[in-house]
């Protein structure tokens, strides 16, 4: 199977093929610097994360730019969201900035999310962006009023063709304090004048001022990756207006398509509500991971499929890290087991790297449909029940047949899903306390298989005073060191 993905841009899904062979130009919107990031941009980013883990893993190269607004853009409510932080905090724009640039690779370096090849800023790319402006100008697409530009949407009939918007219905829609200045209501700034009072501003052929939000991503995706890029990503809520007025404007400048596919992400509910700081659900991604650990965060993540729209709540995570967990404890078992393994040199058991292969076939199916990361989750926990029932068996695994099973774990959940970390807390070494365990373990195992209630429970109060959590489930016991 190849690898299939939902392009917004035509509502299907669709063969990915990029353009170049071995190749892949990827730009993602990245976050607006005035705070700290959220969970929604969890979802976003490890989202991505796991896309470019697996594109890599397919043996593309590819270039990932995601860009860092630091410029202040103007929302539909007048707001300016960096200058009214730095008022906010009493510093300089740029000073704040910089603050939240490290607050949020540091977020993204916690989750285990990879550093995109390129990080721009909008700040450093302003003569693009004005060499932008001054294209759409010279075509016709673009008109100057007073020391602003903005795009002339009924340039452009193609416009709403990502979105699916109607000017007709946006015009009707359209409300009726609009700046007098604009030819249309839907039009949209690609240049503003800047007040004496605006900090953050920069010369240009129209006079003082500050690029519109739109257009720093046409000029940083054009800079990096070339006129037409393979994949955009981005969160649905932007679709409209930004992800349209980047489209019209990039394709309008160029003359080309902009982007090939449109891999946008879903939204995050708190308790069942759109998460926001106006109403006091707003969670950061620091706060998170104070609570949780940063696997459990991407395995709630991932366990639904990135375009969903995804409910937290503190239940949802405490279970999503119990059903990690329990994930963790058979991967944990087969790496105790390594060591201690018979036949250190005999090879590998045929019927179980049939059977591994099978998984990793089932794995790669799920991501090769759309990237459906919780179906490839199944798998293995799928495969949790075998190795737990290898490990139980009458007959011991040899040690490659063990290496092989970790060997899986590895690749699949750490690689490319980054849910199983390169060491377990339940690896460390208990010395020769661990064969000890294990005979406990099974020693329980057969009181309960005699019915011996009251013996077996014992035996497993006595284990927990000592710090070892054992778990029962239909393949056998688990055990976990606490301390």
């Amino acid at each position: 199977m190849t690898l299939q993905v939902y392009n917004y841009l035509t509502r299907r899904k669709e063969e990915f093929v990029p353009q170049h062979p071995g190749l892949v130009s990827l730009y993602v919107c990245g976050p607006t610097v005035y705070d700290h990031a959220h969970l929604g941009h969890a979802l976003g980013y490890v989202s991505y994360d796991v896309i470019v883990r697996y594109l890599r893993y397919l043996g593309y190269r590819v270039m990932y730019v995601q860009n860092i607004t630091d410029v202040g853009h103007i929302l539909d409510s007048g707001e300016d969201r960096i200058l009214k932080g730095a008022q906010r905090e009493r510093v300089e724009p740029m000073e704040l900035v910089e603050t939240y640039t490290r607050s949020y690779f540091d977020d993204m370096d916690g989750l285990g999310v990879g550093r995109p090849s390129i990080s721009p800023r909008a700040s450093g790319h302003i003569p693009e962006q004005i060499e932008i402006v001054k294209a759409l100008l010279a075509q016709g697409h673009a008109y100057e009023v007073d020391g602003s530009v903005y795009f002339d949407v009924a340039s452009w009939p193609a416009y709403g063709e990502l979105s699916g918007r109607k000017v007709d219905d946006l015009l009707e829609g359209a409300r009726v304090q609009v700046r007098d200045e604009k030819r249309s209501p839907v039009d949209f700034a690609l240049w503003k004048r800047a007040e004496p009072e605006h900090i953050l501003r920069w010369p240009s052929p129209w006079g003082w001022g500050y690029p519109g939000w739109h257009v720093e991503c046409s000029a940083m995706a054009k800079r990096y990756l070339g006129e037409t890029i393979d994949i955009h990503g981005g969160g649905i809520e932007n679709i409209f207006p930004h992800n349209e007025d980047e489209k019209v404007q990039s394709e309008a400048a160029n003359g080309v398509p902009f982007a090939r596919y449109w891999i946008l992400w879903g939204t995050l509910n708190v308790e069942g509500v759109k998460m926001s700081k106006s109403l006091g659900n707003f969670v950061t991604i620091k706060d998170a991971l104070a609570r949780y650990r940063p696997e459990a965060l991407r395995f709630f993540i991932l366990t639904s499929h990135y375009r969903a729209t995804v409910n937290y709540t503190d239940d949802s995570l405490t279970a999503a890290d119990k059903g990690l967990q329990r994930l963790l404890d058979a991967v944990a078992a087969v790496r105790r087991a390594i060591p201690r393994a018979p036949d250190a040199d005999a090879p590998a058991d045929p019927a179980v790297l049939d059977s591994l292969a099978d998984y990793k076939a089932q794995f790669l199916a799920s991501m090769d449909n759309d990237f459906d990361t919780g179906g490839a989750i199944g798998v293995l926990f799928n495969m949790a029940r075998e190795s737990n029932t290898l490990l139980h068996g009458a007959d011991p695994a040899s040690r490659a047949t063990l290496e092989a099973v970790d060997a899986l774990y590895r690749e699949l959940g750490a690689d490319i899903l980054g849910i199983i970390p390169e060491t377990l807390d339940q690896e460390r070494s208990l010395g020769l306390e661990e064969p000890l365990i294990d005979l406990l373990v099974r020693t329980r195992q057969d009181l309960r298989a005699a019915k011996q209630w009251a013996l077996a429970d014992g035996l497993r109060d006595q284990l927990t005073e000592l710090g070892i959590t054992l778990r029962d489930g239909p393949d056998g016991t688990t055990w976990q060191a606490d301390r």
